[in-house]
């Protein structure tokens, strides 16, 4: 059967998209809608003609499983020219998301209706695309070429009131979708259809037009398809629609084929990989609908706001009452920046902190079906606390600890019932980042796991499974990258050479920088308490202790890795100095790095740890390792991830670095055996199945 019907309400027929999930634009589905709108113009008595969506959504897209692949007939531009030259009506109407394809579709019909609660939008971009069915040369008809810029090269959805402003819609539909539309598409009976391909472009003022593509070059940081799409948006003000659709159709599929748009697509189905463990089918999560959570500092506050902000119910637990005060108050502080910002209004900031309850009794977390410990990060504490748990809670009730590089395996030994105990990472700030990693202890039950997966979606988090390990997958490589860093300060290197070229790389930020943002002294503090049970064989890091030793803690002192005033970073003659002394004292061998040779030695010192962690199973596939690193260590996205990208490049190529680096730096930086493996024979990690 077509997954797309055409029925008669009247004198309007109403083309219904039927193609669950997400009612994605796959063949079916065009050769459907072609179908469906042929008919309908044919048919007596069809006066105008309605195209919604079945289910939850209009159509989020197109059927990403047919990307990469020859195209197959009808395409989809070729569909949206069959609606378009209809000489009957046709209106849109969309609901949940309307998205690339699905906007294309709205953008071809004659007049759009969306409900109250739909967005919209063109997000091709962050599949490293650009629409491909004459959205760049459609959308600057309907709303203007500086508000379709910032669509198309941002790819953000907008809701209904702002596609109203923009003029993106006509109408939005209170109440019954399917009913306002026929009611709307009524009203077109007896007027001209309206092509929107016909419309011109006004030509922007050129101070506007100069700033809009001034920030789209700014916040590209190396993504090709944002800079493609100011091309584009230009030639729809230049040339009439039949000219710019062919220059775009060429622009889509040579980025089809682009290494972004690969490493973009990969981390799009790798998100729906990342929860897909055999152990796993047809085991149901548990319901949870309250959540407590120990400790209101700045993790515990930010994970407290974002279970809020999923719906939530949940328990704040504090040592004692000005704890408890200090924890409420930096929640507070979230809400308030989120309001002042826009992103929330009053009512809903009212709404979530209303489920908020506070505690400093253990017993009164008992009615809750998870609970989250976010203490200070220091083992006997943890210990101490879950014994507590154990003494307190339900032997049902999951307990989850935030930590980021404990031994879950220990603090289990101490919980009965562990199999209901693993590892929830966020990363700070908590309500913010988007990943959350998942630590499975070996005594984890499935139960548990899927509980946590569940836990994940409804957070909107990407949720990545790891094993147990110091430091789990993020901060396991965490830790190589910077060394690698540190060590080519020891060769001739200045930090803002570092920086510099990992910027360059597409990292937001380089490392040192990023360790100031964070700030020093934490990870000092946890040297010093670690110092006594390091063996002689591993490398420290004096050049780092010695800033610390000076009150150089970053960014909030003033003066880290570089200097601080008035909020601008800037290289420090001093640290400088520091870093040349040390360099000469430590008998290394010095040099001039290349930007390509700083990326060379990150990336190997990531893919290497890397594919150690796929080795011994604390990373289920490749694809997961990517996702951490993208997701919550910055990691340029449009690279893939380290494990995509040293596929891109060659596992050759990566190995001789790597050989270079175990050659040079000894203990501490062995060589993975995988790595080895896989290059020797033309492999790739994204070859081997979980």
């Amino acid at each position: 059967m077509s997954p797309v019907r055409l029925s008669r309400a009247g004198d309007v027929g109403v083309i219904e998209i039927d193609n669950p999930p997400v009612n994605a634009t796959s063949q079916a589905v065009r050769q459907g809608l072609l179908d469906a709108i042929r008919q309908a113009r044919a048919e007596p008595g069809i006066e105008a003609i309605v195209i919604a969506g079945a289910g939850r959504t209009f159509t989020a897209g197109g059927d990403i499983t047919e990307f990469g692949q020859p195209p197959r007939e009808p395409h989809l531009p070729d569909v949206l020219a069959e609606i378009e030259a209809s000489d009957r009506p046709v209106v849109a109407a969309w609901h949940g998301t309307a998205l690339g394809g699905g906007c294309e579709i709205g953008l071809a019909a004659h007049a759009r209706i969306i409900a109250q609660g739909g967005s919209v939008g063109l997000p091709e971009v962050k599949l490293g695309l650009v629409p491909g069915a004459g959205g760049t040369q459609r959308l600057p008809r309907l709303v203007g070429a500086v508000a379709a810029l910032d669509l198309i090269a941002t790819g953000r959805m907008v809701g209904a009131d702002e596609a109203l402003r923009l003029g993106l819609v006509g109408r939005i539909a209170a109440g019954d979708l399917r009913e306002k539309a026929i009611a709307f598409a009524r009203e077109h009976i007896r007027r001209r259809p309206s092509r929107v391909s016909l419309q011109p472009v006004q030509t922007p003022p050129a101070s506007e037009w100069q700033a809009a593509t001034d920030k789209v070059r700014r916040e590209a940081k190396g993504r090709i398809a944002p800079l493609k799409a100011i091309e584009l948006v230009e030639a729809s003000i230049a040339l009439p629609f039949d000219e710019g659709q062919p220059i775009e159709r060429k622009a889509f599929f040579e980025l089809m084929v682009s290494d972004q748009s690969r490493a973009l697509r990969h981390l799009f189905l790798a998100e729906r990989e990342a929860s897909k463990l055999p152990e796993l089918a047809g085991v149901a999560p548990r319901e949870i609908s309250r959540v407590g959570v120990i400790g209101g500092g700045t993790m515990g506050s930010g994970i407290a706001v974002a279970f809020l902000d999923a719906g939530y119910r949940v328990i704040l637990l504090e040592a004692n009452e000005a704890a408890l005060a200090a924890g409420c108050e930096r929640i507070g502080g979230l809400y308030q920046r989120s309001l002042s910002s826009g992103r929330i209004s009053e009512a809903a900031r009212d709404e979530r902190l209303s489920r908020l309850e506070t505690a400093l009794d253990l017993a009164a977390l008992s009615s809750c079906e998870l609970v989250v410990e976010a203490v200070f990060e220091d083992m006997q504490v943890k210990l101490d606390l879950l014994q507590r748990l154990g003494a307190t809670l339900p032997a049902e009730t999951l307990i989850a600890t935030n930590t980021s590089y404990l031994d879950i395996e220990a603090m289990a030994d101490v919980l009965p019932a562990p199999e209901r105990f693993l590892g929830l990472h966020f990363f700070s700030p908590a309500h913010v980042m988007k990943l959350l990693e998942i630590v499975r202890g070996r005594r984890t039950s499935p139960q548990a796991l899927a509980s946590a997966f569940a836990i994940g979606r409804k957070l909107r988090k990407i949720a990545v499974v790891s094993g147990v390990c110091e430091g789990f997958i993020g901060n396991r490589i965490l830790a190589k990258f910077r060394a690698q860093c540190e060590f080519m300060l020891e060769e001739g290197a200045l930090p803002r050479q570092v920086d510099a070229a990992m910027e360059a790389f597409g990292m937001a930020m380089g490392p040192f920088a990023v360790q100031d943002l964070a700030g020093l002294d934490i990870a000092f503090a946890r040297r010093k308490r670690l110092a006594a049970s390091r063996s002689a064989a591993q490398r420290d890091v004096p050049l780092i202790d010695r800033l610390c030793e000076k009150g150089r803690f970053g960014q909030k002192a003033g003066r880290g890795w570089y200097r601080y005033e008035d909020g601008k970073r800037s290289p420090d003659p001093d640290v400088e100095a520091m870093v040349r002394a040390h360099a000469a004292a430590t008998d290394r061998p010095q040099k001039d790095f290349t930007q390509q040779e700083i990326q060379d030695r990150v990336v190997a010192a990531m893919v290497n740890e890397g594919a150690k962690i796929l080795a011994e199973g604390i990373a289920a596939r490749s694809s997961d390792i990517d996702l951490v690193l993208v997701n919550g260590y910055g990691f340029p996205a449009w690279r893939g991830g380290p494990m995509q990208h040293a596929d891109t490049v060659g596992l050759p190529a990566v190995l001789a670095v790597a050989e270079a680096t175990a050659a040079r730096d000894g203990q501490g930086f062995e060589l993975s055996s995988l790595l080895a493996e896989l290059a020797g024979r033309g492999g790739r990690f994204s070859d081997r199945a979980i």
